[in-house]
């Protein structure tokens, strides 16, 4: 055992502290509790990485927790903690040339209240480029055009929902189902692999927060083909990523 401040070997008990023992540093004078005794962070790193990977495979938390003996709970701090800190989106290597755009419907809280997820992406590339969760109206979709807008494309394929006509310059977008084969392949995907977007399930996000913490973790998923993994050193409270 180490202590987790110095590094030193040399340690002592120190009573019990909340019905675990306690353990003091001769050197630092540091007190801590060991690492398998703490609920939620005596778990593997390659047991993390694994749930996260089962998660974004398409499997929901509470049967992750079922499979793996780890509280459903504490697999959805592991999802925060990694969307807390993977970017929302990617900027494209190349300018498009021809951008399309997209909503997938899906649900917050109960399946009355609709959400809609806005997509971006590059005609002749694959992979999503930006995206907004929100309501179906101009003020949602604003924020990702100001985005979207600065890639100059030649024009925008749409399916022709009326608030695209308020941002795209006359002339610029081309409305036909025919040519929206990436968007739709892309949100075709999110559904695959995120239980909670899944057209009939029992599962669906009781946040928008998960939702949208969900969305980028598989994203990164799907662009890196790996899985970050959350760590939390002892004696701090903040989260970074670990990658194996």
């Amino acid at each position: 055992m180490k202590c987790p401040e110095c590094g030193s070997k040399n340690i002592n008990k120190n009573g019990i502290k909340k019905g675990k023992q306690n353990h003091i540093c001769v050197y630092c004078r540091g007190q801590f509790i060991a690492l398998e005794q703490l609920s939620g962070k005596g778990y593997s790193d390659d047991l993390r990485k694994e749930c996260l990977k089962m998660y974004v495979n398409g499997m929901g938390f509470r049967a992750i927790g079922r499979i793996k003996q780890v509280h459903h709970t504490t697999i959805i701090s592991w999802v925060k903690a990694v969307g807390q800190i993977l970017p929302q989106s990617y900027h494209p290597e190349t300018r498009p040339e021809v951008g399309e755009l997209d909503e997938l419907q899906t649900f917050v809280g109960s399946k009355k209240t609709k959400i809609w997820r806005w997509t971006a992406v590059d005609h002749f590339h694959e992979g999503i480029l930006e995206w907004v969760i929100g309501d179906r109206s101009a003020k949602t979709f604003r924020p990702l055009w100001e985005q979207v807008k600065k890639w100059h494309c030649y024009f925008y394929v749409t399916d022709g929902w009326k608030v695209y006509g308020n941002f795209i310059p006359e002339g610029d977008q081309i409305i036909c189902k025919t040519y929206m084969t990436r968007v739709e392949g892309e949100n075709t995907r999110l559904r695959h692999y995120l239980a909670r977007l899944h057209r009939k399930t029992l599962c669906y996000s009781k946040s928008m927060e998960i939702l949208k913490y969900s969305v980028s973790l598989l994203i990164h998923y799907l662009k890196f083909k790996d899985i970050p993994i959350p760590f939390r050193p002892l004696g701090r409270t903040t989260f970074s990523l670990l990658h194996t």
